[in-house]
C-alpha cells in the first residue's frame, strides 16, 4: 500500500559520520568533530490518532555539545497543502538539544477531526540555522506527511459487504465479478471474521486482522481454508475438488478502519490427498461494509449473495 510506508534519503558524506540508526533513542557514530544538524528524515508518514496528543519529529546532530543547542523551526508555506492551524498545529517554532545530548524533536498536534479519512496532507518543516550546520547534500528540511489512523474496531468488519474479486472475473461461469457477503465475529479467535459463502456459497473462511502498525493495519487469511469445489468453477476436477485459499507473497493485504474496507491479495491452489496439485493464481479482492438497507437494495438489483 503506498501511503503506508516511510521513505529515508540519508546521505553518507565521506569521512563525516556513519549513520547507525535513526531514532534519538540509539547512537551515532562520529568519526570526526564536524557539527552538522538535521532532520532524521527527508520525508515520513506519521499516522494522527484521536488518543494520541503528539507526533514527534526527530532532530539530530553529527556531535554532542557540553551546552544547550536551540535552533528555530519554520513551515515552508509554499510546499505545504495542509494548513497550519486547522490541520496541525506546531508545539513550539524552536528545538532545545540538551547539553550531551544530539537529538531533540519537533513536536505536532495533528488535528484529528479536521483531517479526512481519504485525504493525503503534507506539510514541509525547516530548520533556522547557520548555514554552516547545514550537512552538504542533505539540507535542512523535511516534509511531514499526515494520515488519519481511526480506531480499530472489529465489528466495523461484520454485516454485509460488497465484495469485488478478480478471482471471480476470471473463473465466474455466471460472469459477475461482484457479490454480496455477510460476515460475523469468529467465535473463539480475537479479532477475527468468518466471511460466510465468501466466493461460493456453502464455503466460509476466516480473515485475522492486525493493527498493531497504525500505518499498515494488515489482514491475514489462513492457510489451507477450502473456498469451493473446483467443478463449480473450472467445470471439472483436477485434484480433490477443492480449491484451497491462504494470503498471496505477492503482495500485502490491508484494512482501512476508517473506511471499513480491506484489500486482501490469496493465493488459490489445489491439492489431491495432500499433494500439491497447483496454484490457480494470485487474485486481488476488495471487501467494503454496507450498510443493512444497501445490501438489501443490491439485492433487489440482482447482486450475487
Amino acid at each position: 500500500m503506498r501511503k503506508m510506508r516511510k521513505m529515508m534519503n540519508v546521505i553518507a558524506v565521506a569521512s563525516v559520520m556513519a549513520v547507525l540508526a535513526v531514532s534519538c533513542r540509539e547512537h551515532y557514530t562520529v568519526y570526526d568533530d564536524a557539527e552538522y544538524v538535521m532532520f532524521a528524515d527527508t520525508a515520513k508518514l506519521y499516522p494522527v490518532q484521536q488518543d494520541v496528543e503528539f507526533i514527534s519529529v526527530p532532530v539530530v546532530s553529527t556531535v554532542t555539545r557540553s551546552y544547550d543547542r536551540t535552533f528555530g523551526v519554520e513551515i515552508v508555506d509554499a510546499e505545504s497543502d495542509a494548513v497550519e492551524t486547522y490541520h496541525y498545529r506546531l508545539e513550539s517554532n524552536t528545538i532545545t538539544i540538551k547539553a550531551g545530548e544530539n537529538c531533540a524533536y519537533v513536536r505536532v498536534h495533528g488535528i484529528y477531526d479536521h483531517i479526512g479519512a481519504s485525504e493525503s496532507l503534507s506539510f514541509t518543516l525547516s530548520l533556522v540555522m547557520p548555514d554552516a550546520l547545514e550537512m552538504p547534500l542533505y539540507g535542512r528540511k523535511t516534509r511531514v506527511e499526515l494520515m488519519k489512523s481511526c480506531p480499530f474496531d472489529i465489528n466495523g468488519f461484520t454485516g454485509w459487504c460488497v465484495l469485488s474479486s478478480t478471482f471471480l472475473q476470471s473463473y465466474n461461469p455466471y460472469g459477475s465479478y461482484q457479490r454480496l457477503v455477510r460476515s460475523t465475529l469468529h467465535p473463539t479467535e480475537k479479532n477475527t471474521i468468518v466471511c460466510h459463502d465468501w466466493m461460493l456459497s456453502g464455503y466460509d473462511i476466516e480473515m485475522r486482522f492486525d493493527d498493531s502498525d497504525p500505518l499498515s493495519p494488515t489482514v491475514t487469511v489462513p492457510s489451507d481454508q477450502v473456498m469451493s469445489d473446483e467443478g463449480s468453477f473450472f467445470g471439472m476436477v483436477h485434484g480433490d475438488d477443492r480449491i484451497l485459499v491462504e494470503s498471496s507473497q505477492l503482495a500485502p493485504s490491508y484494512f482501512y478502519p476508517c473506511g471499513n474496507y480491506l484489500y486482501v491479495w490469496t493465493r488459490m491452489y489445489v491439492r489431491n490427498l495432500n499433494t500439491a496439485v497447483g496454484t490457480v493464481g494470485n487474485f486481488y479482492t476488495v471487501m467494503e461494509w454496507v450498510s443493512d438497507e444497501e445490501a438489501e437494495r443490491l439485492m433487489r438489483e440482482g447482486m450475487a449473495h
